[in-house]
């Protein structure tokens, strides 16, 4: 009997006991390819040996402080790789357990910043419709996506939300790429005079959109107005990187392709590859003086930050990616998959865009290319291509309501960074397989 409460309390899933570079392998022997590392998370794959040996002679010193009583070596040593890597455009780093938690971080000190900063009277965040920051409540509240929210929506925080950068869908036909990134990014404006600036606490975007839209990557200039737009207006701006950062994109921080620098961002997922649960907040100099100099404490906090054992697995998998130069395979592998899915797809009437960035790509879903025009949500086709793939063997991430919440279906693919041609040409061969299957299936059914 099993007593586990799994997500889908419907399904018992087949139970994992190895895994092998990108491969995980069930009870029964099959092998499946990890193309999406999870939800982005394992990007050195499993089992490797670096890492292990790196958490095994942590474990032998130390495995536990609390972070009310002590700091530790390996997380003292966490955050100046990360403050050094950021090239010290950051003043320090809190440490939690995940993505959510690093959000939950993020949204309080900004509170807390403008309270040591004498304006107590903002309290509204703006983030972004068809966006995910995580599951726990003030995550959900600044986040769009609405089939998370629906549920719990009495329970949340009220946000303003304003229109995602989503070129392929929202860009006006002979609208240039720069002029929607400027319309798009003025919504911020817009919405900042309607509801009073002086209210406004932070706006939070995913540099690239990851679970939600599927791997969507704002058009040059984007993030630079909204740069502007927060300084003009005194407001924060909070980059949450958690699926997008930490190499996925093929540089170690998603914003730096942005050429802009936030005031927090947030990291989890690919800091640590799975090896340890982690995520961490990294503060600006302002935000930290403001503390620093006024109350001195921020009143938030865990069980678990700063975990010993968890920097230290974290600052082996760091380090495994800067001495393997596996930013570099993200790049070159990054674009080789990409192309590669838009050759196979390109005759598939069905798939209306393939996108992203380094190793973190989205294929989308629509019954018509000319008209991007979706599926009845009704069909479930994501769920479809879900079944179809880990029946060959192939784990990818499918989501459903990518357009608003309801309507659109969409492939997100975020492989282990150390892939290589044949593993790029397996998941194309494999995803290619069961949207094809699952593509049957619905076009029956419909």
């Amino acid at each position: 009997m099993n007593h586990i409460f799994h997500r889908d309390a419907k399904v018992e899933p087949p139970v994992a006991v190895a895994g092998e570079g990108p491969y995980l392998i069930d009870r029964a022997g099959k092998r499946y390819m990890d193309a999406s590392g999870g939800a982005a998370v394992s990007c050195l794959g499993h089992g490797h040996r670096a890492i292990i040996e790196a958490m095994k002679a942590q474990a032998e010193k130390l495995a536990y402080a609390h972070t009310a009583f002590f700091s530790s070596e390996p997380a003292e040593a966490l955050a100046d790789f990360l403050i050094k890597a950021s090239g010290n455009v950051f003043e320090r780093v809190y440490f939690v357990s995940g993505g959510s938690e690093g959000i939950e971080a993020a949204l309080k000190l900004a509170r807390q910043y403008f309270l040591e900063a004498g304006e107590p009277e903002r309290d509204l965040f703006i983030g972004r419709r068809q966006s995910y920051h995580g599951n726990t409540l003030g995550a959900l509240a600044v986040g769009g996506n609405m089939w998370r929210r629906q549920q719990f929506a009495p329970l949340l925080m009220n946000v303003e939300h304003v229109a995602p950068c989503y070129a392929y869908r929202d860009r006006k036909e002979g609208e240039s790429e720069a002029d929607y990134g400027l319309r798009v990014a003025n919504e911020l404006e817009e919405t900042l005079q309607r509801v009073g600036p002086q209210r406004v606490i932070a706006f939070i975007a995913e540099p690239v959109v990851g679970a939600t839209l599927g791997a969507v990557p704002a058009v040059p200039g984007y993030f630079k107005r909204v740069r502007e737009i927060c300084d003009q207006h005194g407001i924060l701006l909070i980059l949450d990187e958690v699926m997008c950062g930490m190499g996925r994109t093929g540089t170690l921080f998603a914003y730096e392709q942005e050429d802009i620098v936030p005031d927090l961002c947030v990291v989890a997922k690919g800091l640590g590859g799975g090896y340890q649960p982690i995520g961490a907040t990294l503060v600006s100099k302002k935000i930290f003086d403001a503390v620093q100099g006024g109350s001195g404490f921020f009143q938030h906090g865990h069980t678990y930050l700063g975990h010993p054992m968890a920097c230290a697995a974290a600052l082996a998998v760091q380090h495994t990616i800067e001495r393997e130069r596996l930013l570099d395979n993200v790049c070159e592998q990054g674009s080789a998959l990409l192309k590669q899915l838009q050759a196979k797809f390109a005759d598939q009437p069905h798939v209306g865009d393939v996108r992203g960035r380094g190793l973190f790509l989205g294929v989308e879903l629509v019954v018509d290319r000319a008209t991007k025009s979706t599926f009845d949500p009704a069909l479930k086709l994501h769920t479809r291509i879900k079944r179809e793939a880990f029946a060959r063997g192939l784990i990818c991430y499918p989501m459903g309501g990518t357009v608003d919440g309801k309507h659109g279906d969409h492939v997100l693919l975020a492989p282990p960074y150390i892939v290589n041609d044949a593993h790029c040409a397996e998941i194309t061969d494999k995803l290619s397989q069961a949207i094809e299957a699952a593509l049957t299936g619905t076009l029956a059914d419909s």
